[in-house]
């Protein structure tokens, strides 16, 4: 088993916010396994929260099953990608297929899902797999990067020219999203790869929180309590009630502490032959 919980430190926390009368997001981490997982739900009555919660629980199940079988930095035959790709897209399937199941088969559940955005970190890297508008970024150098492209009718409206950045932030259908779990018989995973440094802060939100506070404002927080994460969720939750809570609110933060490149086999028996000074 890889040994990541002296390389990542990760803290995180959901909240329901001022407005709402349920939290309908949820949220799962997992240094040992390098696992990340926030979902956002939506529905009628508490479907959200169903189909959120079938999510994480789908996803960290399968994916625990797949990382204990087999590295996720080991790349099949045929395939340029390692086969942690893989991974979180069989995962996210089947959390797709049985909230679409569970919605046809209970009529209180019609029409639910849910966004998800997941990571794994594995071998220096972050694969990241998402769907719809729930977020991921990285602090790196003070600078605040996204690092998920968000699937929703606004971005389409920024992407075709029709909305500028600063139209967007207050535009009246900025959470209509047009993927998501569980809606579909087949969903649409993006998947992305990522090369991380140490002192990366990688932060994991709901639209809770990216709708409440400008990306300054996120970069700016995080820089002042990177060294404490746990502190860094609540102010970060706190700012977003703060500007009006009006959606549920969910943060993951994920520091990278050290270094986790997985050692080659074979480097390690041709060093050996070499007397190890290599």
């Amino acid at each position: 088993m890889r040994n990541l919980s002296s390389a990542l430190e990760i803290a995180g926390r959901t909240d329901t916010g001022r407005v709402r009368e349920h939290n309908e997001d949820a949220i799962f981490f997992d240094p040992d396994l390098g696992l990340v997982v926030l979902a956002d739900g939506m529905g009628g009555y508490n479907a959200g929260e169903v189909a959120s919660g079938i999510t994480i629980e789908v996803i960290a199940e399968l994916m625990r099953a797949q990382i204990s079988a087999t590295p996720p930095h080991i790349k099949t035959a045929g395939s340029l990608l390692p086969i942690a790709h893989e991974m979180l897209l069989l995962a996210i399937d089947r959390a797709n297929n049985l909230i679409y199941q569970t919605a046809h088969e209970h009529p209180q559940c019609a029409g639910m899902g849910t966004t998800v955005v997941a990571g794994l970190f594995y071998n220096n890297h972050l694969a990241l797999a998402h769907v719809g508008d729930s977020r991921a970024y990285r602090w790196r150098n003070e600078q605040l990067v996204q690092l998920s492209k968000d699937h929703s009718f606004l971005q389409e409206q920024i992407d075709a020219g029709l909305l500028s950045l600063e139209e967007a932030r207050h535009a009246p259908y900025k959470n209509l999203v047009t993927r998501a779990v569980g809606v579909n018989e087949v969903v649409q995973t993006e998947l992305r790869e990522y090369e991380v440094e140490v002192g990366d802060v990688y932060l994991f939100c709901s639209d809770g929180l990216s709708d409440m506070l400008e990306d300054d404002s996120i970069a700016q927080l995080i820089g002042i309590f990177k060294d404490q994460l746990p502190q860094a969720s609540n102010v970060l939750i706190e700012h977003a009630n703060a500007e009006g809570g009006r959606d549920n609110i969910s943060v993951i933060l994920i520091k990278i502490v050290r270094d986790f490149q997985v050692e080659s086999k074979i480097w390690n028996k041709v060093t050996g032959w070499f007397g190890g000074n290599a």
